[in-house]
């Protein structure tokens, strides 16, 4: 039923009531209308005003609920879909709606997908120069004030000399870790535990951060793809606790699941509270859809935030569950019931 006859259908029940109680009740009205005969005609029209708002209200709730997904959808969140039920006017509004939320989440990834391929093309290309460009020619700085260094025969100059160089020392090791950040040569030629490793071991060093590191054994194969997902995910989750939530300590965890693996970061900071998500957070959101994973961020239990990724395997061999006090080895840390605790003190 179209929504206009179901209005006029509630509307001609609630007027065909009011007819039939005039017909059959014992009800008078003479001229001049007496008071109690108003006070019966007024009773009568509140109660059919009131049956009307609650048969409208009955009738129109579909239209309701879908209000309300409009105000809370969120495409970075896919999946919210109200249920059809019937046919007609309204549910076909429903139907086109959650029709039209089907292609927006498609489109919204396909865009994603192009737009964070560009990103790391293009970060790719400033890690290269960066390390060709400039780091060759900080290099070749490097190595002239060290000749210059040995060659002067006054020791001012000379320490002089010595200082500028190991500015310029300083200055070169800054370059290669902003391409390092810019683009992971560990992920691409050792893996993701390596990576996540050697990505625990730079925050540790560089913002005094205690990362606690814990890898599964036996992690299922992962796709280009979705390692790099993991990994800029871990990137900003320790960016965001180094930066934002005035932490000591953070936990870095890769564990397997049937079907999956799931990334989490646990840090002992101050929480995210009701701060509204920034870029970061958004953009984690995005690399999370661009792969099907299911993303949560959220306190932690005993305080601090959590940032858990689900990453599925698609065509991959279900995960089994780790051996019972069997032996795996992640980074070269031997590990006991299948579970590397690579970095369980702080990360060097």
């Amino acid at each position: 039923m179209s929504l206009f006859w179901r209005i006029f259908g509630l509307n001609a029940l609630v007027l065909g009531a009011a007819t039939a109680l005039l017909l059959w009740a014992p009800v008078t009205v003479s001229v001049p209308v007496l008071l109690t005969e108003a006070v019966v005609l007024v009773t009568g029209l509140a109660v059919m005003l009131v049956a009307n708002a609650a048969l409208l209200r009955v009738g129109l709730a579909p239209l309701e609920r879908l209000t309300r997904l409009m105000t809370e959808v969120d495409l970075l969140r896919p999946g919210h879909r109200l249920p059809v039920a019937g046919h007609g006017g309204v549910a076909d509004l429903i139907r086109t709606f959650n029709d039209m939320l089907d292609r927006l989440e498609a489109e919204r990834a396909a865009s994603s997908a192009r737009v964070l391929s560009a990103q790391e093309a293009e970060r790719r290309r400033i890690a290269q120069e960066l390390h060709d460009e400039v780091g060759q020619s900080m290099t070749a700085v490097l190595l002239e004030l060290k000749r210059a260094a040995d060659r002067t025969p006054d020791e001012e100059l000379r320490a002089e000399l010595q200082h500028a160089q190991e500015t310029t020392r300083g200055s070169l090791d800054e370059v290669r870790r902003l391409a390092r950040r810019l683009r992971p040569g560990v992920l691409e030629d050792l893996g993701l535990v390596s990576a996540l490793t050697a990505l625990a071991a730079d925050y540790s060093t560089h913002t005094g951060l205690t990362v606690r590191r814990r890898f599964d054994g036996g992690l299922p194969p992962l796709d280009g793809e979705r390692e790099l997902v993991l990994y800029r995910v871990a990137q900003e989750s320790l960016t965001n606790a180094a930066r934002h939530a005035g932490a000591d300590s953070v936990e870095l965890r890769l564990r397997r699941t049937v079907g999956g693996v799931v990334l989490s970061v646990r840090d002992d900071g101050r929480g995210i509270g009701s701060a509204r998500e920034g870029a970061g957070i958004r953009g984690m959101r995005e690399r999370a859809l661009l792969v099907g994973a299911d993303l949560d961020i959220g306190p932690a239990p005993e305080g601090g935030t959590r940032v858990r990724l689900a990453v599925p395997v698609d065509g991959g061999p279900p995960c089994a569950a780790p051996p019972a006090g069997g032996t795996a080895t992640a980074g070269g840390t031997a590990t006991t019931g299948g579970t590397a605790t690579t970095g369980e003190e702080a990360a060097a």
